[in-house]
């Protein structure tokens, strides 16, 4: 095959040979008009620069830098004043693709940037359309990152890109391809967006039931079958109604091995829900009166979390004596005969998040925290408890609607995701209908740029 040979040295031939992959390589079968080459053969691979930390400025007259996390999340950018060769530019339509931490590629939508060394602009030859490649990289990106080095930040390397294997039929049908692939996903998006919409909406149309249930309007009908007026709700602080006052917990350092007590983590209540698979093994001995062991009805508030989750509440449904709560909690017991449940939905509305946020000290870290004089301090509107314990009945059902209308949505977007990928498999394996047998072999193609 020649390949050990510099490619200058190489004849037309054996430069053909060179860039299709043996059969015994090729990763599964294609129609026989098509043919697997390395990629490297249809496409150049170039750098972005690697810059520092005094190069990358933060006035935007000057050319945006395209970071990794610009494709995917950070809305963050830096700009460069430096002059650099055309190739470090990324102008509208480009292909590129990210290589390191995240992955995939992307069709420039945008003004001329400069790029990161950690994403590659890609060139293409005459051979190869450039949507039929981003549709192929598309689809390739996840045996890729398998296959990824390191650990802290996997990364592709441009070695294993150009000798990626890449299936290509002629020209025709690689736009045949394409346009199939666009027809298809245009649909999929339409019912992406709408349960995109329905999952985006469940917190606003959580806050509005919890809304409701706290002016009385969703038991205005209990009220009236049983005599019950207004003025039976009565104000209060959130004081008033524990126990005790809220106390902190206690994070003592965790063990590799199985123990008897379980340390929760902050992540246990992060959803409003206590979830019993966070937690931490810890090797000391907590004594059984200590105010740190849980009991089943206890309410658990985050005293320190982002400003969007600090004072986050849930009840605690795991058993007697199972779990301590860390540091980052405090825990309110309810008296009786107010009713918990009441009390744990109350503090989820948008009125009590707000008041919590609004007293958080912090705010400008990472770590905004609320006191315990804050939380004692909480308003509250409490009706008779036979009211409470029927607006924690409708709450419940209601929000367990809420609950599996937003799992459906879920369902649906992790199935589009999934049809999209069977899409994308099966065209690359000229299984869409698209494939006419007669036209010439891709063969043909490559010996054209080679």
């Amino acid at each position: 095959m020649a390949r050990g040979k510099k490619k200058e040295s190489l004849t037309p031939e054996e430069r053909l040979q060179a860039a299709l992959v043996p059969e015994s390589e090729q990763p599964y079968k294609v129609p026989d008009n098509w043919c697997w080459l390395t990629q490297n053969s249809i496409a150049t691979f170039l750098n972005g620069r690697a810059y520092k930390q005094d190069e990358l400025l933060e006035d935007s007259t000057n050319t945006p830098v395209l970071r990794v996390g610009n494709l995917f999340t950070n809305s963050s950018w830096y700009y460069s004043n430096l002059e650099l060769d055309s190739d470090k530019y990324i102008d509208n339509g480009d292909l590129i693709y990210a290589w390191s931490a995240s992955f995939g590629p992307f069709i420039w939508d945008g003004n001329r940037v400069i790029y990161h060394y950690h994403i590659w602009k890609v060139l293409l030859s005459s051979a190869i359309r450039k949507k039929y490649m981003y549709f192929w990289l598309l689809y390739d990106t996840e045996r890729l990152k398998q296959g990824g080095h390191g650990t802290g930040m996997i990364h592709v390397t441009k070695a294993m890109m150009e000798a990626a294997p890449t299936p290509l039929p002629s020209i025709y049908e690689q736009q045949r391809i394409v346009n199939r692939i666009e027809s298809l996903f245009a649909k999929l998006d339409e019912a992406k967006q709408k349960a995109q919409d329905a999952l985006d909406s469940f917190e606003t149309r959580k806050a509005a039931i919890l809304h409701k249930a706290f002016t009385g309007e969703l038991t205005a009908q209990w009220r009236k079958e049983h005599g019950v007026g207004m003025e039976s709700w009565s104000s209060c602080k959130l004081i008033d109604i524990l126990v005790e006052k809220p106390r902190n917990g206690y994070s003592p350092k965790p063990v590799d091995y199985v123990t008897a007590c379980k340390s929760m983590t902050l992540s246990a209540t992060t959803t409003g829900v206590f979830k019993p698979e966070f937690f931490k093994y810890i090797d000391e001995e907590i004594p059984e009166d200590s105010h740190l062991w849980l009991t089943p009805g206890d309410i658990l508030i985050q005293r320190a979390n982002s400003l969007e989750k600090v004072g986050m509440s849930a009840i605690y449904t795991g058993a007697e004596h199972e779990f301590i709560y860390p540091d980052l909690m405090m825990k309110l017991t309810v008296k009786e005969p107010n009713n918990k449940h009441y009390i744990d939905y109350y503090l989820k509305t948008d009125e009590i998040l707000n008041h919590f946020r609004s007293n958080a000290t912090g705010t400008a870290g990472n770590m905004p925290k609320i006191n315990q004089k804050v939380v004692s301090e909480t308003p509250l509107i409490l009706p008779e408890t036979q009211e409470q314990a029927e607006i924690v009945r409708i709450l419940d059902h209601l929000l367990a609607q809420e609950q599996q209308a937003k799992a459906a949505a879920e369902g649906v977007l992790e199935q589009i995701d999934l049809i999209k990928k069977a899409i994308l498999a099966r065209a690359f394996r000229g299984e869409l209908g698209t494939n006419d047998p007669n036209e010439e072999n891709a063969v043909e193609l490559v010996k054209n740029i080679i």
